[in-house]
């Protein structure tokens, strides 16, 4: 109360614009400055941070490619047999100096995952089994030299990174493997890492994308879980790199640059608090405060003084404007002063003349209007304030059906129906009290009674500056409007039912796509059950012709579609084949529509899908048949010739098969039959093809392979098949298989040669006593 009563004067008013001016302004520039001080900030630090994260990732990468080199060159240098391999592991290990230099410990590993030596002898893992460790299954899977997601390590318990590489004897035959174990929070490379800082505060991090912890600079565990809350570090786990503004566990503001590691599915993340990075800009603002604070304890009490002396005038020009208005004065105001007190004095004087002068200008106003509205086709009544009829025009009349000296002087309210009235009188009172006009319709009554008649009406006030003098009603009839829409209604209320019973989705659209209409099946589709109406069907759904997508602009130019069979995506992610139907209304006007009609195709097409994968599928292994395994084999030949690694075709015939059906009985057959597809599937890659050719007989192509991973690949299969083993009433049964191999050469001219190539590795496995691998050449390029 006392802010308002001290703001009452202009002249406070005016001290305070002054200081609200002088802090507006202050505040502006520095906004501004402190905007583009922070942009140069920003700019700098995030290059910082992405400097740094670039060259730590840079360096981790060189320090990796490094080890794996120097492993892989050891691995090439223990070129032996399985024995000799076990024989001399302790001394191999302890003459490998260069490796003890780069790892905390070296490890060397037969083929079936038993530790024959290490180094430091210190750690004891030596006789250990780690063939259920990812580093072993990846490398005596893949044969190629791997780094390991971080684990936690037999020694001590402490996590760990394994970089390995494979052991191969003089035929090329896995026989095991050397590792490098990297501690993670041993004296090494990585601890160098870790104890880098951003500033004071700033700290790296690095970690997999499967989303394992390697290092974190601040926490300093490793083997934690990422913080997928974080989006930029869930982003980095799919591969993003860059740098963003982000929180970090306890909420700080950060700047993160994240960077990926190329040799491993590894990333690295630099954060720098933003409060440390801003901090000169805190400071500054800080300065400023005080500043400010001391310009306006100095400028007020001026201003205040100034202020007081220019107003003085004003205050002389009211006394006379006062004693002018209760008669007290009669002569034009006069006072001294600035230009615009001055002019104020003359508008005044100039008023005053104009207001009698419009008194005057009334009387002939009203006749003016009342002579108007004799001739208005629609009602017109003017009431008092009180809103009792004060005139009404003939026409209104004519609607009451009463002459004009019975409704004078009577209450307007009183002509609306009783059951209309309440609403009636708040709408008339709202619109005096608001000064605003009131509209609505309402059910009126004339002399007759059992008459109705719906009017349409509006209420403006008669409003002067001072007060309000009545109001103007205008009334028109539309009870056969009310009745030519209620037909309409029951129309269209017919067609929305019998639309809405339908199974196919029926929508119209305009031009840019928003729905008029839709009835409940195209919500359906549309995936936005009761919320279709106004939204724009080509946001919501994604159409496409086979892998082309229909754009708005096709629909709108093209042609109406009698039927045409799509597939519609909605964003609830829901897929429809779809049987599309569309139609062209009113077409090139403006107000244009569409009219679609989706049907659900679904089965149809499911049942096409259904015969064309039984064409090329065998029924019981789910396998491919033959013909398309010979479309198979056909589209690799034709590539042979680009290839810089032979591709490689695989025989496959079971020995001893039809006892299994004999003794087992059929179903026993089948089932080993599925097994052994499974175990072809299991042990090849995805890009490679397994089929079955019929009966106990099989084909593998193996695109880019060569012959030695092939043949060894091949060795694997025999082996697994004979140690496939089905248990049936107290019986073990199992076979074994002869494998044909060939290389898929250039001058093949039909996959009948390369085919017979390999059947013949069969026959010959077979020959020489079954349970055997048999490559047979390619012919020489002629």
């Amino acid at each position: 109360m006392l802010i308002k009563r001290w703001l009452g004067s202009l002249v406070n008013r005016a001290v305070a614009l002054v200081v609200v001016v002088i802090v507006l302004s202050a505040l502006l520039v520095t906004v501004a400055g402190a905007l583009l001080s922070r942009a140069e900030l920003e700019q700098q630090a995030r290059s910082q941070v992405e400097t740094i994260a670039e060259l730590v990732a840079g360096e981790l990468n060189d320090k990796l490619v490094l080890r794996l080199e120097t492993l892989s060159h050891v691995a090439r240098s223990l070129t032996m047999s399985i024995h000799a391999l076990d024989a001399r592991a302790r001394l191999l290990v302890r003459r490998q100096t260069a490796l003890q230099h780069l790892f905390d410990g070296i490890y060397l590993i037969n083929e079936s995952g038993q530790v024959l030596a290490e180094y430091p002898e210190s750690f004891q893992q030596t006789g250990l089994n780690v063939s259920d460790r990812e580093y072993f299954r990846r490398v005596a899977s893949t044969l190629t030299p791997v780094i390991s997601e971080p684990y936690i390590s037999n020694y001590q318990d402490k996590p760990a990174v394994m970089v390995a590489t494979p052991v191969f004897d003089h035929r090329q035959r896995f026989v095991g493997m050397i590792g490098g174990a990297i501690l993670l929070d041993g004296d090494n490379f990585m601890k160098e890492f870790i104890n880098l800082r951003i500033g004071e505060t700033g700290y790296l991090g690095v970690a997999t994308r499967s989303g394992v912890t390697v290092a974190h600079g601040r926490s300093g565990r490793p083997m934690a879980p990422v913080r997928v809350a974080n989006p930029v570090l869930r982003d980095a786990m799919e591969g993003f790199e860059g740098t963003l503004q982000t929180r970090n566990g306890e909420g700080e503001a950060t700047i993160m640059s994240v960077r990926q590691l190329t040799q491993v599915p590894w990333f690295v993340s630099a954060v720098w608090p933003s409060r440390e990075a801003y901090a000169p800009i805190t400071r500054t603002a800080d300065a400023f405060i005080w500043v400010l604070l001391l310009v306006i304890v100095l400028i007020a009490p001026i201003a205040l003084w100034r202020f007081r002396r220019l107003m003085a005038p004003l205050e002389m020009l009211g006394n006379q404007i006062r004693e002018r208005h209760l008669g007290m004065r009669s002569d034009p105001v006069d006072v001294s002063g600035g230009t615009e007190i001055r002019q104020v004095a003359e508008i005044f004087n100039t008023v005053m003349d104009e207001r009698d002068e419009v008194l005057v200008s009334l009387a002939e106003r009203e006749a003016f209007f009342r002579s108007l509205t004799q001739s208005a086709p629609i009602g017109i009544v003017q009431t008092d304030v009180l809103g009792r009829i004060e005139f009404a025009n003939p026409a209104f009349e004519a609607i009451i059906g009463r002459p004009s000296e019975d409704l004078t002087q009577t209450w307007l309210a009183g002509r609306v129906h009783e059951a209309d009235r309440d609403a009636a009188i708040a709408g008339w009172k709202h619109a005096i009290r608001n000064q605003s006009v009131f509209r609505g319709r309402f059910r009126l009554a004339p002399r007759e009674p059992d008459r109705l008649i719906w009017g349409d009406v509006m209420t403006a006030p008669i409003q002067t500056p001072e007060k309000a003098l009545g109001t103007v009603t205008v009334v028109r009839d539309i009870s056969h409007e009310l009745e030519v829409e209620e037909a309409l209604r029951d129309e269209q209320q017919r067609a929305e039912t019998l639309l809405g019973v339908l199974q196919e989705g029926v929508l119209m659209v305009d031009t840019e796509g928003a729905i008029r209409y839709a009835n409940d099946a195209a919500c359906r589709f549309l995936g936005a059950e009761g919320e279709c109406l106004l939204r724009n069907f080509f946001q919501l759904v994604t159409i496409k012709d086979h892998d082309r997508e229909l754009t708005r602009q096709e629909f709108l130019t093209g042609e109406d579609l009698g039927s045409l069979y799509v597939t519609l995506l909605n964003t609830a992610s829901e897929t429809f084949d779809i049987d599309l139907t569309l139609l062209h209304i009113r077409r090139g006007l403006e107000d244009e529509r569409l009219v679609f009609v989706l049907r659900d195709d679904s089965d149809r097409r499911r049942q096409e899908e259904r015969l064309s994968w039984e064409a090329t599928h065998d029924s019981l292994t789910q396998l491919l048949n033959r013909r398309a395994f010979n479309a198979a084999l056909v589209r690799c030949m034709g590539e042979a010739g680009r290839q810089e690694v032979r591709s490689v075709l695989m025989l496959i015939d079971l020995d001893h098969f039809k006892p299994v059906n004999d003794e087992g009985g059929h179903l026993l057959g089948d089932e080993l039959l599925r097994r052994l597809a499974d175990l072809f599937k299991e042990s090849v890659r995805q890009s490679d093809t397994v089929a079955r050719l019929g009966g106990d007989e099989f084909g593998i192509i193996l695109p880019a392979c060569g012959l030695a991973r092939a043949e060894a690949l091949a060795e694997k299969i025999r082996a697994n098949v004979e140690d496939l083993r089905i248990e049936h009433d107290g019986r073990s049964f199992g076979v074994t298989t002869c494998i044909g191999l060939t290389e898929l050469a250039p001058d093949d001219s039909s996959p009948r040669e390369s085919m017979g190539r390999a059947d013949e590795g069969c026959y010959l496995a077979k020959s020489r006593g079954r349970n055997a691998v048999v490559v047979v050449p390619s012919p020489p390029a002629g």
